[in-house]
C-alpha cells in the first residue's frame, strides 16, 4: 500500500535525486536517510498518480458527481520520531474531501480525528449515528471552513512493535503529551536499525555525531509530560512542561486529558505486553500479548467522546 515500506518503484510517478529531499531537523541528515526518502517521496507521489486514476474510473461510469472522495492516512510517515509518536510529525496527517459541486475548494483550520469520519459518512448518508460511534461529525467545515466540530481531540501511542503508552491532547496551538512510562526508549520499528534512517541515526549516535534535537530516540529517561507551542514551535522541539511561565496551559490541559481518561475507560495496564523485537530485528522468544489499555475498566463498552467543546465554568474556561 503506497506509502508504506519497503518501497517499490514503477514508472507511475517520478523519480527524486538525494538532493531534492529536505531531511527534519530530528533526523541525521546524512546520504542513507536521503536515499531513504527518495523512496518515500516516489510513492507518495505514486499514490497521487493513482487516486487520479480512481476519479478517472467513477467519472467512466458516471458516479464522480455523487460521490464523496475522502482522502487520509493512518499516521505520519514511517520515520524515526514519526509514525506511531504523538507530534504533529506523527498524527498530522493530510485530509482532503473532494465532491464535486457539493464542497468548494477551499482549507479549513478546524481541528478533525479520525474517529470523527464515521459520523461524517453517516450524515452525509442521512443515516442516524448510533450512540457507539464516539466521533462527531466536521460535515458543518464542508460548506464553511470557518466552522468548527470540536475544540480539542485526543490521541494514543499505545503497543507497536515495541511498548508504549503515551497520550496526548490538542486545543489550538498547544499540545500536551504524557508518557506512563518514561523509564523506556520510544522507539518505532522504523526508528530502529534495520531500516535507513533508523540505521544512520543509530551510527551517527554511537559516533557522538547527533545535535541535542537529534537524539529523541535515545533518550532515557524520557519527560513524562510535554508541552509544546506549536505556533511557535511548530516542530515540538522546546519541551515547555517545566517552564512557570506556561503553568496554567498546562494545568489546563491536565484536566482535560484527565478528564477524557476517566470519560472513555482509559488505563496503564498492569501487565502490558512487551518488545516484539529488539533494534535489529531480532525476536523475542518470549514474546505474547498481555492487557490492552481500557481492559481494566471494560472501555470497549464505553460510548462516552470525552470531551470535545470547551465548557465555561465560573467565567472561566
Amino acid at each position: 500500500m503506497d506509502a508504506h515500506r519497503d518501497w517499490q518503484f514503477n514508472e507511475d510517478a517520478p523519480r527524486y535525486a538525494p538532493e531534492d529531499v529536505t531531511v527534519p531537523p530530528y533526523l541525521y541528515d546524512g546520504p542513507k536517510t536521503r536515499e531513504d526518502f527518495t523512496g518515500y517521496y516516489h510513492e507518495i507521489s505514486r499514490l497521487d498518480h493513482y487516486v487520479g486514476a480512481v476519479c478517472a474510473e467513477l467519472e467512466r461510469q458516471e458516479v464522480l458527481d455523487n460521490t464523496y472522495l475522502v482522502f487520509c492516512a493512518d499516521n505520519g510517515r514511517p520515520f524515526p520520531r514519526c509514525k506511531t509518536r504523538l507530534y504533529d510529525s506523527g498524527i498530522k496527517t493530510p485530509m482532503i474531501v473532494y465532491a464535486p459541486g457539493r464542497v468548494r475548494a477551499e482549507v479549513a483550520s478546524g481541528l478533525v480525528s479520525s474517529i470523527d469520519l464515521a459520523p461524517t459518512f453517516l450524515e452525509l448518508a442521512r443515516v442516524t449515528i448510533p450512540e457507539t460511534v464516539q466521533g462527531v461529525s466536521f460535515t458543518a467545515l464542508l460548506q464553511n471552513p470557518a466552522a468548527t466540530s470540536r475544540d480539542m481531540l485526543f490521541a494514543e501511542h499505545n503497543w507497536h512493535v515495541f511498548q508504549a503508552h503515551e497520550r496526548m491532547v490538542r486545543q489550538g496551538d498547544w499540545a500536551y503529551i504524557r508518557n506512563a512510562w518514561p523509564e523506556r526508549q520510544n522507539l518505532c520499528i522504523e526508528s530502529t536499525a534495520e531500516y535507513p534512517a533508523g540505521e544512520e541515526l543509530w551510527a551517527a549516535e554511537a559516533r557522538g555525531d547527533l545535535q541535542p534535537h537529534q537524539r529523541d530516540i535515545f533518550t532515557v529517561p524520557r519527560a513524562a509530560e510535554e508541552l509544546y507551542d506549536l505556533a511557535a514551535d511548530p516542530k515540538q522541539m522546546s519541551n515547555l512542561a517545566g517552564d512557570p511561565a506556561h503553568a496554567e496551559t498546562l494545568n489546563r490541559l491536565r484536566r482535560l486529558l484527565d478528564q477524557w481518561t476517566e470519560e472513555t475507560g482509559d488505563t496503564v495496564q498492569e501487565h502490558p505486553t512487551g518488545d516484539r523485537e529488539d533494534i535489529h530485528g531480532n525476536k523475542n522468544p518470549e514474546f505474547k500479548v498481555n492487557e490492552f489499555p481500557g481492559a481494566a475498566r471494560k472501555a470497549t463498552r464505553v460510548n462516552h467522546s470525552g470531551p470535545v467543546r470547551i465548557q465555561e465554568k465560573h467565567g472561566e474556561q
